[in-house]
């Protein structure tokens, strides 16, 4: 018997599985079992076609493949390489046990890659499960970024054979494995974005907005929009993802599996996620789900960016409630009577909204055409638990003629990454949205005047512990943007402004 190793997905984790072969006398046949999915049951004939095209001689035997666990579902084409390979080697004296191989093959045996190539080798590099792999050599300089593997690149089932039928094994394939963007190092490394596709210098005015803005890029608060149409919500929102933070490797790479998992190309940019998705959207699209297999959705493709939802209000009661567990937890569990699946959702929520069903109540020309029912039924739409996860809620300001530009993109994203250092130097582990109620004792130190005024503010608006902390940690991303190693009462006078009313 013979054996390499593959793998498979289970939700959002990549699973290792056991290809293993035997030919027996008999009848000749040629099986594959252990719970296969149709594009596995397919890849007998593509198998026997590259074998016969690369002049082997398909044995003429009962052979089976079994791929274990048993009880694991296999999804994929990438395991036709070692299908192929524990057929063509098997009268080879020499164990493959510790071989990862991947890989589709082509009829006249060609190793090409697949969509779920990328996930699940970065998958199986985080659970440290591969030293080295064999893989297609058109995915060689993407898979190359994943760090601690050795990759073998492969264009042929025949350079396949050869690879693992030598007795002195050559050298690993490497490509460069650095981004080509401008980097600084703190901790660790962090790479910076630097190219603004979409500028603050198009927005006009909108002073508050933008200030606010700069706050949520800063800690990564979540923020609310509500004014007018074509106040500016949306051109604000889409420019944010600009100005966040810098990614570190590991999160550059999640950002290339989520694009992977959506069925991009990944780009290994530094450039946080922005995901927008309509209100008419449902449940499963936005949350993930399936009935036999949880395929990941808009909350968890949004990981380490942004969840932008705009016409808030619009968007089902149902899907709003839901979204309070990731908003708290950073993560969202799926549970289905096949599965369990549990995917990161860490992100910076945004939402726009217009202040009443017509739009025109804040306007100071448009007269409003709705009365109070209706406004109030339309801001009912948002529940107090719901919106108490929201940090910064910002009324946008009436368009004036007269409106200025005030600062670019790259002024703004200077200013988050000096904050950036700032929290790093302090040591903080995570951004300042996200501190533990530990940490916010740590970190968030008051001033003997803002802790009267944080006190005062309590009980004259009744606020709950969690706007508390949440004002705390407002207070602390202003102090950072003044380089304040305190908060003092402007900090946290600022933070009660954006507080929910």
């Amino acid at each position: 018997m013979k054996k390499m190793k593959c793998a498979t997905y289970e939700g959002l984790d990549a699973k290792v599985v056991d290809v293993e072969s035997t030919l027996t006398k008999g009848l000749p046949s040629f099986s594959i079992i252990g719970m296969v999915s149709t594009n596995i049951s397919e890849s007998k004939e593509r198998v026997k076609s590259a074998l016969l095209s690369n002049e082997f001689s398909f044995p003429p035997k009962r052979v089976t493949l079994s791929l274990s666990p048993s009880e694991l579902k296999k999804d994929g084409s990438q395991f036709d390489l070692s299908i192929a390979l524990l057929i063509a080697l098997n009268q080879v004296e020499k164990d493959f046990d510790d071989w990862f191989v991947f890989g589709e093959l082509g009829l006249d045996g060609e190793v090409k890659e697949n969509t779920q190539l990328y996930p699940l080798l970065l998958s199986l590099a985080n659970q440290g499960a591969v030293q080295r792999a064999i893989v297609p050599h058109s995915a060689l300089e993407k898979l190359s970024k994943i760090p601690n593997i050795a990759f073998y690149g492969v264009k042929t089932l025949q350079e396949a054979t050869d690879l693992l039928r030598s007795e002195v094994l050559c050298e690993p394939n490497v490509v460069s494995t650095d981004f080509a963007y401008p980097s600084y190092t703190l901790d660790e490394k962090y790479y910076v974005y630097n190219r603004y596709e979409e500028d603050f210098l198009d927005v006009k005015g909108q002073e508050v907005a933008k200030r606010a803005a700069l706050i949520c890029a800063s800690g990564m608060h979540n923020i609310l929009f509500e004014g007018s149409p074509g106040s500016g919500k949306s051109m604000i929102a889409q420019r944010l993802r600009y100005i966040m933070p810098p990614l570190n490797q590991a999160e550059i790479l999640d950002n290339a599996k989520l694009d992977s998992l959506e069925g991009k190309e990944p780009e290994f940019k530094p450039l946080r996620n922005f995901c927008s998705p309509h209100h008419t959207s449902t449940s499963a699209s936005i949350f993930g789900g399936g009935s036999h297999k949880a395929k990941i959705g808009e909350v968890g493709l949004s990981h380490n960016g942004i969840l932008f939802f705009d016409e808030l209000p619009h968007f089902s009661k149902n899907i709003l409630e839901a979204l309070r567990e990731p908003l708290q937890d950073g993560k969202i569990k799926i549970s289905r009577v096949n599965s369990k699946v549990e995917y990161p959702a860490n992100f910076v929520f945004i939402g726009a909204m217009n202040p009443c069903p017509c739009g025109n109540l804040l306007d100071k020309v448009k007269e409003c055409r709705c009365n109070e029912l209706e406004i109030q039924r339309y801001k009912n739409r948002l529940s107090d638990p719901f919106l108490d996860r929201i940090d910064l809620n910002v009324t946008m300001q009436n368009i004036d003629s007269h409106d200025e530009v005030s600062f670019s993109s790259k002024e703004l994203h200077q200013k988050v990454i000096d904050v950036h250092h700032i929290i790093k130097k302090r040591g903080q582990k995570s951004f300042t949205a996200k501190l533990s109620d530990k940490d916010i004792e740590i970190y968030c130190i008051l001033d003997a005047e803002a802790k009267e005024t944080l006190d005062m503010a309590t009980s004259r608006f009744a606020l709950s512990f969690r706007s508390i902390k949440k004002v705390q940690k407002v207070a602390r991303t202003i102090a950072d943007l003044d380089a304040s190693e305190m908060i003092h009462k402007k900090h946290l006078l600022e933070a009660l402004s954006y507080r929910r009313r």
